[in-house]
């Protein structure tokens, strides 16, 4: 009896976790493609505004404004394109779509990459702040510094345990 209690319990908790796992996935937005250089045509598709749903889509974020997301015949999807802006920053921005009909928003996820074609590139080198680091740019400094730090420690541990001992310095 505990064993198809358990049994039904169970496949019980994993339906229960899958239906809204693939609940989810058929009313978010999205977007492809969903990694883009500057200046690419997005496409987002939604199945959240129903069959013959359509839906206004924001991707100021981006800074690309509104876009308009029509029905299409397309498994009751509502289908929407915009332009990435060609000074749009890398990072990943959130675009969102509000269904025309009972207020019902989505949301998906866009990542605009550096476009080496635009002048983007990966920044190289160290950053001038003014603030030196914990190496400078003389070594011998360096050494000298890491010594003299070697000999006030090797020093005081020897101090320290000639008192320990009760001996007088």
């Amino acid at each position: 009896m505990r064993r198809t209690a358990r049994l039904l319990t169970g496949t019980a908790l994993v339906v229960a976790a899958a239906a809204p796992a693939y609940a989810g996935s058929s009313t978010s937005l999205e977007v492809y493609p969903s990694s883009v250089v500057p200046g690419t045509e997005v496409t987002v598709n939604t199945a959240a505004c129903g069959d013959k749903g359509s839906a206004t889509g924001d991707a100021g974020a981006v800074g690309a404004g509104t876009f308009t997301l029509a029905p299409s015949a397309h498994e009751g999807e509502a289908v929407g394109q915009f332009q990435v802006p060609e000074s749009a920053q890398p990072g990943t921005y959130e675009i969102v779509a509000k269904c025309a009909e009972g207020n019902r928003q989505v949301t998906g996820d866009l990542v605009v990459a550096l476009s080496p074609a635009h002048g983007q590139t990966q920044p190289r080198g160290s950053l001038k702040t003014g603030v030196g680091g914990a190496l400078g740019p003389d070594p011998v400094q360096t050494v000298v510094g890491v010594a003299a730090l070697a000999v006030a420690a090797a020093g005081g541990t020897w101090l320290l345990h000639r008192r320990a001992r009760g001996d007088r310095i």
